[in-house]
């Protein structure tokens, strides 16, 4: 599983595609992000990313990023 970093360019599938944006957060511990709860670990951290269109941040697995 790839590893990122806070500022890390990326890009994630989307409702309409796809979406880029950066990293703004790395969680190792359970968080609530817009009323939604996420379980997090050293082991499987999420990754909260805020779009580049400024639609918002949404929290995701390393394995649904890729680096651009």
């Amino acid at each position: 599983m790839a590893e990122f970093k806070k500022g890390d360019k990326v890009r994630w599938s989307s409702h309409g595609g796809h979406a880029d944006g950066r990293v703004v957060d790395v969680k190792t511990s359970d968080f609530t992000l817009a009323g939604r709860r996420f379980r997090a670990s050293e082991d499987e951290p999420k990754y909260v990313v805020e779009s580049e269109s400024g639609e918002g941040r949404a929290a995701h697995n390393g394995a649904a990023l890729t680096r651009t």
